[in-house]
């Protein structure tokens, strides 16, 4: 059971970049406890973000934690530069690091959490023998490279995996799922392990930011509860 209380974490991915700072703010005032961050380089997955330099002008704009995800090629090159350029967590692709338990060591050397993201078809058993070296897993639940997908629903399983796996290895990382992030199914996304629920379209393509952030943390928290209840029953 994961009782680790709920994280919400917009991505900028669904932002105006055009407003960018002013985005940033606006999130933090909305109750936002992170910020998520998509990096892609047009190799690893079909599209091109953003890079350090995004990531610099965001650390100044936001006092929130910058949960940066890595969707590159041979992140190990570029993992010092994320870190100078402000970002607290550094999530790397499994199916992008020839040596992974190193490239963890380097994350948590520089002083940052470090975090492991596996693709929906990926085998979860990359991660078995990493759970120790790592402060999150991010199960992603869509293919990556775009926004506003449609949740994978074998995710759900994938979740209560991981979960149980961590338990096993008398792990505790945050858990945190990426992809087609909504109101509702976010109480079923926690009830299945995740308590980092990373939302784009979901909260940004909403009116009311502040009312969207406090409405999926209250749904991911019924789940959640409901997921411990069913435990001790």
């Amino acid at each position: 059971m994961n009782s680790k209380p709920i994280r919400i974490a917009p991505s900028i991915l669904a932002a105006d970049f055009g407003r960018l700072h002013e985005q940033l703010q606006a999130i933090e005032a909305a109750g936002a406890d992170c910020v998520h961050v998509d990096v892609m380089d047009g190799s690893f997955v079909p599209n091109i973000t953003i890079g350090q330099p995004v990531v610099a002008a965001a650390r100044q704009a936001t006092r929130l934690p910058l949960d940066v995800h890595l969707m590159i090629c041979d992140p190990d090159r570029h993992i010092a530069g994320f870190a100078e350029a402000g970002a607290d967590v550094i999530t790397v692709h499994v199916e992008a690091c020839t040596h992974l338990h190193r490239t963890l060591q380097n994350i948590r050397s520089l002083g940052k959490r470090a975090g492991v993201a596996l693709n929906p078809a990926t085998s979860l058993e990359t991660v078995r023998w990493v759970l120790g070296e790592v402060d999150m897993v991010l199960v992603m639940s869509v293919n990556p490279g775009f926004g506003g997908q449609t949740f994978i629903e074998t995710t759900l399983e994938r979740l209560e995996r991981v979960r149980v796996m961590a338990q096993e290895q008398g792990a505790g990382p945050d858990i945190e799922v990426d992809g087609g992030v909504v109101l509702d199914n976010a109480a079923a996304i926690a009830k299945a392990g995740a308590n980092v629920l990373v939302s784009g379209t979901g909260i940004l393509g909403r009116e009311d930011w502040g009312l969207a952030v406090q409405t999926m943390r209250r749904n991911g928290e019924s789940g959640r509860d409901a997921a411990a209840k069913t435990n001790r029953g």
